[in-house]
């Protein structure tokens, strides 16, 4: 029998995730001869055997390959007998402009937690103990092809027991690239809050005694610092919120293991898979009635974010004693998450007691991802560690670079048929975060070998993101944001025809100049028309109005008062509600000097809670909307009147939403029942746009976009009211509804654009802004 010899490439995420190790042992067991090794455009492999064996061997990688891996595409190519006289992994070779993806950072797995714990085992008690199933890859990586010298892990010369493991196909470590011990790899340490380095003999039992005495730490981790306190120690948590001067907004916990979680919330079947797999985001739960952490972790609130251990440092951290523990972002507000040692010693040294430190480097920051599951699917709200730079697939694209919106901050880059969406970027409000936006841009580029040739932004003047997109010499592709956010549900769910999209959130530039957010479009991939919006109300003060909610009660009330009362009626009222500061606004409102006209519907949030009285103080966004849906109740059924006026589009006007509230209010009608009324009226007004643009345009399909989805109230009621009259109902589940999903829409839209004006067009003109 002749043997025969075929040369496989198989693209994907297969670098990092024990492939060339699976690979090798495979065509052991098959009796092979020839080589394996890394390229940029995944695994090259080059077999020679019987023509059974390599069926069975090729059969295995597309049936069985390593759990970390994703295999896009297996290409086979029959070639001459060479006769290999052994199988071997060969070193990685780089070729240019090819694609390569990328494993996220993975969470430690069971057999490595077990390495830690085992009294026994060389490893027991390390901190950076990882295998070719779990450990940090994205955030290491320097350059392509990924090679322990070309991440952060380069420095660390193995020792010879972990060079052992390393060259040992039967070893799980086997190829593993961060692979290290006590012996040779990183170190942690402890530094006071003035950056010195202390004498500590045990980094981890030091910061679990001080923790327990009440206080604070930076941790350094896998992407990031964590700013960590005893979630028990009520007093801790309360130092830690005044000192990050953090007001309200709520504080993500880490907590021991699963049943500890179940202690304190209720967690289903899905939010247990997730909690305890291998990406281990952090998970939206709700609170046990049994609940009893203290209130100050999320004030307000009937949920909570929780997530599980993820590296083995946080393994370590807990005890019998220490179940729970704040893990909250280490950045001041409103800045970029801190990785770099110099940067965080400056920044959080007003914050935090201690630093716990070590000398791995993080080269690319990412976020922890936060996730809820909502009428039994996920749905995610922060898209970073554990799942980028996973690709989406997207046939035919060009390369296009999408900025991004200025809020929630992503980008997303498109090439060979793959989507990169990448991690959080934060709000694009100040220098700092603007420098870490381009430092990502720029990785991305290197890393996927990406030129771009058409750049798609926001067409916001006035964003960071449009500002940058405007600096590169190429044609440009301006998008409106609510279309973005319409077009990237439809993506997700791999909708091509005309949709009726539903986008409610609380800004967005539209195409008239003023300010949009409670939208209703008839849209596909390449245009949109508006078909209904909430009325435009002015915002007294312009953005002033989004911090302090009661501007936008006052400018509601103004003008929903006036229809039927004089004006000193209104005024009156107004002064009795908010005193001079109440006049104030109507003063504002009256010479018309910075008062944007929006339609959002996040701002009609703002002043309904402002209204009910739950809300004086905005400190972060969606405040007003998170703390609406927490005091309401899915049992009541009552809402409230609402107009709708049919001019050129379908107009929702809603002043007596807002007399009526108030009338409740001042009955003493119990805050909870108004907001559910109010947030019922918003269902109810949904439904009925869309039943309404269902007869005009005899579209049956609703996409439900925008941040103001992220409330589960509003997503369960109006899917379900929706579906009830027959209409099929997409929502969001691998991408943010908020604008960390836009760049995705920004995307679609762009390349369909190119292509009708390739197809129009002999040769594209040079700029295509819109």
């Amino acid at each position: 029998m002749d043997k025969k010899r075929r040369f496989i490439v198989v693209e994907g995420i297969v670098q990092g995730v024990g492939f060339r190790p699976f690979v090798y042992n495979q065509a052991k067991t098959f009796g092979l001869k020839g080589w394996v090794n890394n390229n940029s455009e995944g695994v090259y492999i080059d077999v020679e055997g019987f023509e059974k064996d390599i069926d069975k061997f090729i059969q295995a990688l597309e049936n069985n390959p390593p759990p970390l891996s994703r295999i896009v595409k297996i290409t086979i190519k029959a070639d001459k007998v060479l006769n290999y006289s052994s199988f071997e992994i060969k070193e990685s070779e780089q070729s240019v402009d090819k694609i390569t993806l990328i494993s996220p950072d993975i969470a430690t797995c069971s057999d490595c937690a077990e390495d830690i714990l085992n009294l026994y085992n060389r490893r027991r008690g390390y901190t950076f103990t990882n295998c070719t199933n779990c450990g940090p890859r994205f955030s290491i990586i320097k350059e392509l092809p990924y090679d322990r010298n070309m991440t952060t892990m380069s420095e660390f010369k193995m020792c010879k027991k972990c060079n052992s493991e390393y060259l040992d196909p039967k070893d799980r470590r086997f190829h593993a690239q961060p692979n290290a011990c006590g012996s040779c790899g990183p170190e942690l340490w402890i530094e006071d809050f003035k950056g010195k380095r202390l004498e500590i003999e045990d980094p981890i039992i030091f910061a679990q005694n001080m923790l327990m005495e009440g206080k604070i730490f930076a941790i350094k981790g896998l992407g990031g610092f964590h700013l960590v306190c005893d979630g028990l120690n009520e007093t801790s948590v309360s130092i830690l919120r005044d000192r990050k001067k953090r007001v309200y907004k709520p504080l993500a916990v880490m907590i021991k293991n699963i049943e500890t979680v179940k202690k304190y919330c209720r967690v289903n079947l899905l939010e247990e898979k997730i909690l305890t797999g291998i990406k281990k985001p952090i998970v939206i739960l709700d609170q046990k009635e049994s609940y009893d952490l203290p209130q100050e972790i999320a004030p307000n609130q009937k949920t909570i974010g929780v997530m599980l251990p993820y590296t083995p440092i946080h393994i370590l951290l807990f005890s019998e004693k220490l179940k729970v523990l704040i893990m909250t972002s280490a950045n001041v507000n409103g800045l970029p998450i801190e990785y770099k040692d110099s940067s965080a010693r400056k920044s959080l040294s007003g914050i935090v007691d201690y630093f716990l430190m070590h000398n791995r480097e993080i080269h690319v920051p990412v976020d922890d991802s936060v996730l809820k599951v909502v009428n039994k699917q996920q749905t995610i709200i922060r898209r970073a560690r554990g799942f980028v730079p996973e690709p989406f697939k997207w046939t035919n694209t060009r390369n296009i670079l999408a900025c991004g919106s200025n809020m929630k901050n992503t980008f997303c880059i498109s090439k060979e048929g793959f989507l990169f969406l990448s991690q959080f970027n934060g709000d694009l409000e100040n220098l700092e975060t603007y420098e870490h936006y381009k430092k990502n841009i720029e990785h991305f580029k290197n890393i996927f070998s990406f030129f771009p040739k058409f750049i798609a932004f926001d067409m916001h003047p006035g964003y960071m993101s449009t500002k940058y997109a405007l600096g590169y010499d190429l044609p440009k592709i301006a998008v409106q944001h609510h279309h973005a956010h319409i077009v990237s549900c439809m993506f997700e769910n791999k909708l091509e025809e005309k949709v009726i999209g539903v986008c409610f959130d609380g800004t967005g530039y539209g195409s008239d100049g003023k300010i949009w957010g409670g939208e209703f479009l008839i849209c596909d991939c390449l245009e949109f028309t508006r078909v209904a919006h909430l009325d435009y109300i002015k915002m007294p003060g312009g953005e002033k109005a989004i911090k302090e909610p009661f501007r936008m009660a006052v400018s509601y009330l103004y003008k929903s008062l006036s229809i039927n009362k004089n004006k000193k009626e209104v005024y009156d009222l107004i002064f009795e509600l908010y005193g001079n500061q109440g006049i104030n606004v109507i003063n504002i409102l009256n010479s018309n000097i910075n008062c944007t006209d929006t339609s959002s519907m996040g701002r009609l949030f703002d002043a309904m809670a402002n209204i009910i009285g739950i809300t004086d103080v905005v400190t972060y966004e969606g405040q007003a909307s998170i703390e609406l849906e927490a005091i309401s109740e899915m049992n009541i059924e009552e809402s409230y009147t609402y107009k709708v006026i049919k001019q050129d589009m379908y107009i929702i006007e809603p002043s007596e939403i807002i007399i009526e509230a108030l009338k409740d209010k001042i009955k003493g009608i119990p805050a909870k029942i108004i907001a559910s009324k109010f947030q019922n009226t918003i269902v109810n007004i949904t439904v009925s746009i869309c039943i309404r643009i269902r007869l005009d345009s005899d579209i049956n399909e609703v996409t439900l976009s925008g941040g103001v989805f992220q409330n589960s109230f509003l997503l369960k009621k109006i899917s379900s009211n929706l579906k009830h009259n027959n209409f099929k109902v997409y929502t969001h589940k691998n991408l943010p509804s908020n604008d960390g999903g836009v760049a995705i829409g920004q995307i679609i839209i762009a390349n369909a654009i190119i292509e009708n004006n390739s197809m129009e067009n002999d040769s594209m003109e040079n700029d295509l802004i819109r």
